[in-house]
C-alpha cells in the first residue's frame, strides 16, 4: 500500500484527494487555481500531505486517505456524469446511496447523457487514473445499435481510426483534431446494425463520433464490461459497493 504521507506531485494529491483527475489537476495548477502554502503552485510541485497546505479556490483540500471506496452504477439515460452544475439537469450523484453521498466522488470514466450502463464511481484518484490510461490495457467493452446495418468492409476502418476535429471550447477558438480507434468490432450475425465495440482509451464520446465520421448515428449505447468485470443483473439506477475480489476483477 502506497505511503500516504510521503512527498508526491501535487496533481496526484489532488486526484487521490478525490477532486479530479490528474490531467484536471493539471488544468487547475495551469489556470492558477491552486495555492500550496498560500502560493500560487506550479506544474510538477511536490507537496507532502499533512504538512503543507493545499487550496483550491478557497478550499483547503484535506489529505488523502486510505478509506477509499470504489461504488458500481448501472447508469441509466437521462442522467449527467458531473459534479458541476447543469442548470436543472439530473446527475448520477442523486443515486448514490445515502452512506456514501458524503463522499467526493466523480466518475471513472464518462458515459454521455443517452448512454446506459456500466459506471464507475470513486474518490480514489489514483485507481481511477490506472483504470482509464491506455497504457494500463483495462478494455471496456459497449453493446451499440446502428440506425442501419453496419457493411463488414468499414471494420477494418474502425480498427484503423481516425482524426476527428474537435470544437473549440470558446466561441471564436481554433479546431484541434483527436485520434479515434476501436480495438474490437463484433457485429451480430441476426442483426448487423447491432454491433459490439471495445475500445483501451476513453475519448469524449468516441463511440458515437466515429461512428458519425463514416456516416452511421448511434441510437443505443450500453457499456457492459470493464477489464474483467461484467456488470450482470443490476436494474437501471441501482448503485452499490464493489467488493475487493470484483476491484480486483477490473485489472484482470
Amino acid at each position: 500500500m502506497e505511503d500516504l504521507n510521503r512527498p508526491m506531485r501535487l496533481q496526484k494529491y489532488l486526484a487521490m484527494a478525490g477532486l479530479c483527475s490528474r490531467r484536471e489537476a493539471e488544468e487547475w495548477i495551469s489556470d492558477g487555481k491552486v495555492k500550496v502554502n498560500g502560493k500560487i503552485a506550479e506544474i510538477g510541485q511536490s507537496v507532502t500531505p499533512g504538512s503543507d497546505q493545499v487550496m483550491v479556490g478557497r478550499t483547503i483540500v484535506q489529505p488523502p486517505s486510505e478509506d477509499r471506496v470504489v461504488l458500481v452504477m448501472n447508469k441509466p439515460k437521462g442522467f449527467l456524469c458531473t459534479n458541476q452544475d447543469t442548470h436543472g439537469g439530473r446527475t448520477v450523484f442523486e443515486l448514490v446511496p445515502p452512506e456514501f453521498s458524503k463522499k467526493r466522488l466523480f466518475c471513472v470514466g464518462r458515459l454521455d447523457k443517452d448512454s446506459e450502463g456500466l459506471l464507475l464511481l470513486t474518490d480514489d484518484g489514483a485507481l481511477a487514473n490506472k483504470i482509464m490510461h491506455p497504457t494500463s490495457g483495462v478494455v471496456k467493452r459497449y453493446q451499440v445499435t446502428l440506425n442501419r446495418a453496419l457493411d463488414p468492409l468499414l471494420i477494418p476502418k474502425l480498427l484503423k481510426g481516425a482524426k476527428v476535429k474537435v470544437e473549440p471550447a470558446v466561441e471564436g477558438g481554433e479546431y484541434t483534431e483527436e485520434f479515434l480507434q476501436f480495438t474490437k468490432v463484433m457485429m451480430n450475425p441476426e442483426n448487423p446494425a447491432e454491433v459490439e465495440v471495445h475500445l483501451s482509451q476513453g475519448r469524449k464520446r468516441e463511440i458515437r463520433r466515429l461512428f458519425q465520421t463514416f456516416g452511421f448515428f448511434v441510437k443505443e449505447l450500453f457499456r457492459f464490461q470493464i477489464g474483467g468485470f461484467v456488470m450482470k443483473k443490476m436494474p437501471a439506477g441501482d448503485c452499490r459497493k464493489l467488493s475487493k475480489k470484483e476491484l480486483e476483477l477490473l485489472f484482470k
